[in-house]
């Protein structure tokens, strides 16, 4: 085999390798507010930034928060609708703002780029206007002025990355059936990967200057592991932080400031400052204790957290805790 076909068919490899679909448990959230929690294929997540195109392994993926869609052909067709609105016929413009809030969300970018030109600065009258079609179209989408324009990736579930991650509809299969979600109606997909050897070993680092349990602001960790009712699981972690509130004591993940690990089952749950804890669902308001090792079952079903135990938050906290969770 000559070198040139070589060359071809390691690239050939290295394509499917980086695009072969990959077994995910997701919990999507519709811009509606309800959620849908099941499993899916997704190859690495292909994000074409402002520095260019990025693949990102679907492993190292915690979550997807979905911006406003924009399509040229919905754009085309909204600034036609747009140029009518100023018309002098009455009919026209109500034709014009009917077919332009029928465009839906992915004439947001179009309406909002519009009327942001200075060149479409006119004054519009009635109650056919650009704004009024913007807010139609955002308040039947559940779209608030803080969406975001960029789809943001969440790596590792320490980096964030904005960009625009290129996907029509996510197919989910449901234990109510399969389903089809386009993607203009999905406000975040929180993503778990599920490793094909049959067990889940996943690693994550919890900073003492952000991952405290008092912290209201970020403190918990969501790991993107969805457990399932009666899922066995494990917890070990290592590491050391100082924790400044309570003067600038040392603390291993087992909660003493000597010993740098202990184990911890279903038995013993209350959790002791410097503790690494968990919670199931991000509504629970109960810390359990993990400690340094910890076996134990899960009494409900929800998304993994963790964090630091201690009731008062301080920035500055220094050291962070390595952390594996291993799914049964």
């Amino acid at each position: 085999m000559n070198s040139k076909k070589i060359t071809l068919l390691f690239a050939v490899l290295c394509f499917s390798i980086s695009f072969a679909q990959k077994p995910a448990e997701v919990t999507v959230k519709l811009r509606d507010g309800s959620n849908v929690t099941g499993t899916t294929s997704l190859a690495d997540i292909n994000l074409v930034t402002g520095y260019g195109k990025l693949i990102i392994p679907v492993k190292s993926v915690n979550s997807i928060q979905v911006g406003i869609p924009s399509d040229k052909a919905v754009s085309d067709k909204a600034i036609s609708f747009l140029k009518q609105l100023n018309n002098s016929s009455d009919d026209i413009k109500k034709g014009a703002y009917d077919e332009l809030v029928k465009l839906g969300i992915k004439a947001i970018p179009a309406i909002t780029n519009f009327t942001n030109d200075a060149k479409n600065q006119t004054e519009y009258t009635g109650d056919y206007t650009p704004d009024n079609a913007l807010a139609e179209i955002k308040a039947a989408n559940f779209v608030d002025d803080a969406t975001s324009d960029k789809d943001i990736v969440s790596i590792d579930n320490q980096y964030t990355m904005g960009g625009t991650y290129e996907f029509s509809k996510l197919d989910v299969k449901t234990e109510y059936g399969n389903l089809s979600i386009p993607k203009e109606k999905i406000k975040t997909i929180d993503i778990s990967y599920i490793n094909e050897n049959g067990a889940n070993d996943l690693s994550f680092k919890l900073i003492a200057s952000k991952n405290i349990s008092g912290n209201n602001n970020g403190g918990w960790l969501k790991t993107g592991i969805m457990l399932k009712s009666g899922q066995k699981f494990s917890i070990i972690s290592t590491g050391e932080v100082t924790l400044a509130s309570l003067s600038n004591q040392k603390y291993h993940p087992g909660g003493s400031a000597t010993e740098t690990s202990d184990y911890t089952s279903d038995a013993t749950t209350y959790p002791t400052y410097g503790n690494v804890v968990y919670k199931i669902g991000e509504q629970s308001t109960t810390p359990l204790r993990a400690g340094g090792k910890f076996n134990g079952t899960s009494a409900t079903a929800g998304m993994l957290y963790l964090s630091i135990y201690e009731t008062v938050f301080n920035a500055a906290n220094i050291g962070s805790y390595s952390v594996k969770v291993i799914l049964k």
